[in-house]
């Protein structure tokens, strides 16, 4: 992903609001699950990392990033935003060359 690109979607993510939650479980199998499923439906989302959660916020963006095999746009305090575009070409978001 270029800069341009990442800041055309850091862009979009600052009108989005966050749609899932970390807690002190950490990224568990089941919020893994939940991430991937809201990357299939939306391409691009942010996720707000409570205070009682003990890993970084940063450490767990690169972790779920990597289990959703998606990318990540940015990580700003405890909110992370992840990108990971349409498998069938219909996505909604169209990245600038």
């Amino acid at each position: 992903m270029t800069s341009k690109q990442r800041a055309y979607l850091k862009g979009l993510a600052m009108k989005l609001t966050p749609i899932l939650q970390i807690g002190k479980g950490g990224l568990t199998p089941e919020c893994t699950a939940s991430v991937d499923e809201a990357l299939e439906a939306r391409e691009l989302i942010k996720i707000n990392v409570l205070q009682n959660c003990l890993d970084a916020p940063g450490e767990l963006a690169e972790t779920a990033a990597a289990r959703t095999h998606s990318s990540v746009v940015q990580v700003i305090g405890r909110k992370i935003v992840l990108y990971r575009p349409k498998k069938d070409d219909k996505g909604k978001i169209k990245l600038p060359q």
